[in-house]
């Protein structure tokens, strides 16, 4: 099955982002900056400024293919958490294997960024502005088998 990044359609990218097919086709998926980083780093979309004491969503445009037992964490990066004081507004966001697809949104993810600095935070077309970390997870040994499936996108496990 392996693991990589899709656009979602060019349909859940006009609801959730804009019709522009411009911009629908030149943005790139994630990629790492060297051989050995970790993070698959997230380039704006379109430029964006968050003002202190603001929270923004940036959606990404992307939608994640993974193996059943992984999940991708999402984090600012570093010099964005030091040097401007924003952060996730969930600290660390975590997209399990089966939001992909779903019915909802596709599984489009997005940043939840807040500025809890004291200047605004701008941020220009194509800029990397957070990253991804793919992690294999465990789970306990006598589970109880679960049966229920994802049938929404964000915040549909509770």
């Amino acid at each position: 099955m392996g693991r990589h990044f899709e656009k979602i359609s060019f349909e859940q990218f006009k609801k959730d982002i804009k019709d522009d097919r411009e911009t629908y086709e030149e943005y790139e998926l994630p990629t790492r900056s060297t051989k050995h980083s970790a993070g698959y780093d997230f380039r704006a979309i379109y430029d964006f400024t968050i003002m202190p004491g603001e929270e923004k969503k940036i959606y990404t445009g992307c939608k994640v293919k993974m193996e059943p037992d992984e999940a991708l964490m999402l984090y600012v990066r570093g010099s964005v958490g030091t040097k401007f004081g924003v952060r996730l507004t969930n600290s660390v966001g975590i997209i399990d294997s089966d939001y992909y697809n779903n019915p909802t949104n596709e599984g489009h993810f997005l940043f939840p960024l807040y500025n809890s600095g004291v200047t605004p935070y701008v941020v220009k077309k194509g800029e990397a502005y957070g990253q991804g970390i793919f992690q294999k997870y465990l789970t306990v040994d006598d589970e109880d088998e679960i049966t229920e499936e994802r049938v929404y996108g964000f915040g549909s496990t509770n």
